[in-house]
């Protein structure tokens, strides 16, 4: 079983909040009557809020934020602990998107239909009190690149456009996966999501991980993340990205690709044929298994041919999410068999 990682930074971090409220409002007790952003929540009710960001940037505000517009990435999580923002943007729409299939979307405004578009009047129109959105690092030792855009923009111009209407809030999604999980459910609960909510969360969560460590421990297979295009299959490194950084820790064999670089090793379809695996995790986006068919280096692969190719959604990194999608994992691992 794996220890609980949270309680006790949690009970600091309300604790801490809360009396930075207090001291920051000047001991003020009024209450913000709009839960857009979530409701119920006591702590820092009524104070100023701030956040240091991944950037090393303090945002203030004066009241805890209430109407918040989140990366898509994000907002799966806020939802997931309760919060709604008032609007979302990102690679994918929210009807494209598969992972808010089953969550309550209704009051949440779709800003724009790709990356980089966001309607900035409409996002004025929304009146945010804040933006959140993340930024990745640059290379395997986490650097971050603050004269580039968080991630969502199309560039700096359109950051401070979004900046002049909402403070922006960046989260660093890179590292290790626990690390990001627990920066997130931070923010989220600084934001008004509840603690019991949080609570049932990573009590859900720490299910799932033992189920998966168990699982990888009893099959023994390799997985290879990936995502494809008419250019060609980038595979997904292993130690770049939080999430299979997290199920690595847990027992799962993820194949490193070949190819130099960071986050992806690109193979280009004359090169494909050496992309091996027991199971694949195909992304939502680009190729799937009918265009892979159609690919005359790729069509014999084995883990295609055995029909061991999964969605690889980008599970949000929160308790809930991941929970969800480790159980799959888990349930597609004991219902594959060896290939290689």
């Amino acid at each position: 079983m794996k220890i609980p990682r949270r309680s006790t930074l949690r009970a600091a971090l309300v604790t801490s909040v809360a009396v930075s409220a207090l001291l920051l409002a000047g001991c003020s007790s009024a209450n913000s009557s709009d839960d857009s952003a979530g409701s119920g929540s006591t702590a820092a009710s009524g104070g100023a809020w701030s956040y240091e960001d991944a950037t090393g940037t303090t945002v203030k505000v004066d009241h805890t934020p209430k109407r918040v517009v989140v990366l898509n990435d994000l907002a799966i999580s806020f939802i997931e602990y309760g919060l709604k923002p008032v609007g979302t943007f990102g690679q994918l729409t929210m009807a494209k998107d598969a992972r808010f299939t089953d969550l309550d979307t209704d009051g949440i405004t779709q800003l724009g239909e790709a990356y980089g578009d966001i309607d900035l009047e409409e996002l004025a129109a929304l009146k945010p009190d804040l933006v959140v959105t993340s930024v990745y690092p640059t290379d395997e030792k986490g650097t971050l690149d603050t004269t580039q855009p968080g991630y969502g923009f199309k560039d700096m111009a359109q950051q401070k456009q979004i900046q002049a209407i909402a403070p922006v809030v960046q989260v660093k999604w890179g590292g290790k996966g626990e690390d990001v999980i627990e920066k997130i459910t931070d923010l989220a609960e600084s934001l008004g999501a509840k603690e019991s909510t949080v609570e049932k969360a990573e009590k859900r969560f720490d299910t799932a991980a033992d189920e998966l460590e168990k699982v990888a421990k009893d099959t023994d297979l390799s997985v290879v993340s990936m995502y494809a295009d008419g250019d060609g299959a980038y595979v997904t490194r292993p130690a770049d990205e939080p999430t299979l950084q997290m199920y690595t820790s847990y027992g799962v064999d993820f194949v490193n690709p070949k190819p130099k670089g960071f986050y992806w090793g690109i193979y280009s379809w004359e090169n494909a044929g050496q992309i091996s695996g027991d199971v694949i995790l195909l992304s939502q986006q680009g190729y799937q298994v009918a265009d892979l068919e159609k690919q005359p280096t790729f069509a014999d692969n084995a883990a295609l041919q055995a029909g061991q190719v999964h969605s690889w959604t980008f599970p949000a990194l929160d308790y809930v999410s991941q929970a969800e999608y480790m159980q799959k994992l888990a349930g597609w691992l004991e219902d594959s068999k060896k290939l290689s």
